[in-house]
C-alpha cells in the first residue's frame, strides 16, 4: 500500500517562503504524477502544482510564478518550493501520487501565512 508523507509546514509571515516535501513509500514503481492540492477553510480542494514523470509540470493561475514543484533527489519524491506567500495561500494542503492510474493522498500539512 503507498503512503504518503509531507513535511514543511508552518507558520509564515506574509512575503516568506516555505518548502513543502512528499515521499512515498510502499512501492518499487515510479509514479506517473505528483503533485499537490490544498483546501482552505469553507473552500473546495484546489489542484496547486503536478509534476509528471516525463517531467512537465502545471500550476494553478493563483500560484503560477510563485511556487516551484519539482522532483526530489529520493525516488518518489517531489518539493514545492512557495515564494511570496499570500494570507490566502493558507490551507491544508495534501500530497497526491498517481502510480498505475490509482491515486494515493497524504494526510496533509497547515500552512498558515499571516503577520
Amino acid at each position: 500500500q503507498v503512503q504518503l508523507v509531507e513535511s514543511g509546514g508552518g507558520l509564515v509571515q506574509p512575503g516568506g517562503s516555505l518548502r513543502l516535501s512528499c515521499a512515498a513509500s510502499g512501492i518499487v514503481a515510479s509514479f506517473s504524477a505528483m503533485g499537490w492540492y490544498r483546501q482552505a477553510p469553507g473552500k473546495q480542494r484546489e489542484l496547486v502544482a503536478t509534476f509528471r514523470s516525463i517531467g512537465s509540470t502545471n500550476y494553478a493561475d493563483s500560484v503560477a510564478g510563485r511556487f516551484t514543484i519539482s522532483r526530489g533527489n529520493a525516488k518518489n519524491t517531489v518539493n514545492l518550493q512557495m515564494n511570496s506567500l499570500k494570507p490566502e495561500d493558507t490551507a491544508v494542503y495534501y500530497c497526491y501520487a498517481n502510480f498505475f492510474g490509482t491515486t494515493s493522498w497524504g494526510e496533509g500539512t497547515l500552512v498558515t501565512v499571516s503577520s
